[in-house]
């Protein structure tokens, strides 16, 4: 589905054209400088140019050396947009780098960012503001600090509300968070609200709320909410999504909640067996790497093995499948199903 491009129009007279840049290495001096100048219309130039600045690559280590982080830290403040909107758009790029990433961290940056993502916000502002705080939680060290922020509730009620190019964005963020720490993404009502997001008219948002789900299930009292908000059968719904990555994530989620008996029984009897053994001869590995897993988990019943005894020459063939990953699987499911007491 088609997005709706949420961007910033500035001002006529914010020209980086205009804003002298400085020779060599006085550039960022200059530029870190005018970033606390009291006039306004020579930090809005300023942090535009910054802004086209750090675009190459080679100048990343010394903005951060020079300090250009902590300027554009108290710029999140400025009360005006173009001059946040340009330092979330700073921080975007700082943050698709280590050092811009560890340096944010030992600012704070996340507390910065909080008032940031309100509602109140304009919306390139808030999208900017979700970007880099996703690229900071692809890190390790990112996701434990958004987590120990208490960011995880903030985000759900983000997903929920947010428009689609930031919900998606937001998702991301939580799959990373949520890899880390499962509780707080169960307290804050995580499974209710994917489970409803599962019927998003976009594929990005249902494939990212999919693996949502699946970060979830990891803990097992997410298995047991997503039993008793029918989260199983949306899933088993999904298995025949017009979008890869939306079937290879409900499997996956499949996978991770039927390695329970109440799991397996309420995937069984939402009618997963067709749909699985569709999913098994899919073009994408992942797609029949985790449908092949759930085949596996529902042929520990003795009614799923039943059922899958007598379709054992659709699973069989992909035990020399080209994929490593695949040909495993599909002899581990060939095992489990043949296998007598």
């Amino acid at each position: 589905m088609a997005l709706a491009r949420i961007s910033l129009e500035p001002p006529p007279h914010i020209d980086p054209t205009k804003a002298t840049l400085a020779y060599g290495r006085l550039a960022i001096k200059r530029l870190n400088r005018e970033l606390k100048d009291v006039d306004l219309l020579t930090r809005q130039r300023a942090v535009k140019a910054l802004c086209d600045y750090l675009h190459d690559p080679e100048h990343i280590a010394e903005a951060v050396n020079e300090g250009v982080v902590c300027s554009l830290n108290t710029l999140l403040k400025d009360p005006d947009v173009p001059c946040r909107a340009y330092s979330t758009e700073c921080f975007v790029i700082l943050c698709q780098h280590a050092i811009g990433r560890t340096a944010g961290l030992n600012h704070n940056i996340l507390e910065s960012f909080k008032p940031l993502i309100a509602f109140n916000q304009p919306d390139i502002i808030r999208l900017n503001t979700h970007k880099a705080i996703e690229l900071l939680t692809t890190d390790p060290l990112g996701a434990k600090a958004a987590v120990e922020s208490k960011y995880i509730d903030l985000l759900i009620k983000c997903a929920e509300k947010e428009v689609d190019e930031i919900k998606i964005v937001v998702l991301d963020t939580l799959n990373h968070c949520l890899s880390f720490d499962t509780g707080e993404g169960l307290e804050s009502g995580g499974i209710p609200l994917f489970t409803r997001l599962l019927s998003h008219p976009s594929a990005d948002v249902r494939a990212r709320t999919a693996q949502n789900i699946l970060r979830l299930c990891v803990n097992p009292k997410g298995k047991q909410e997503a039993i008793d908000n029918e989260t199983i059968p949306a899933l088993v719904g999904l298995l025949n999504d017009q979008s890869e990555n939306v079937k290879a994530s409900s499997a996956g989620a499949l996978a991770f909640i039927c390695t329970t008996n109440h799991g397996r029984y309420t995937t069984l009897n939402a009618g997963a067996i067709p749909l699985l053994l569709i999913l098994v001869d899919d073009e994408n590995s992942r797609v029949r790497v985790n449908a092949l897993k759930v085949i596996t988990c529902l042929s520990e019943t003795p009614e799923g093995r039943r059922i899958l005894l007598d379709h054992l020459n659709k699973i069989s063939p992909h035990e020399n499948d080209m994929n490593a990953a695949v040909a495993k699987h599909a002899r581990i499911a060939v095992s489990v199903i043949t296998w007598k007491p």
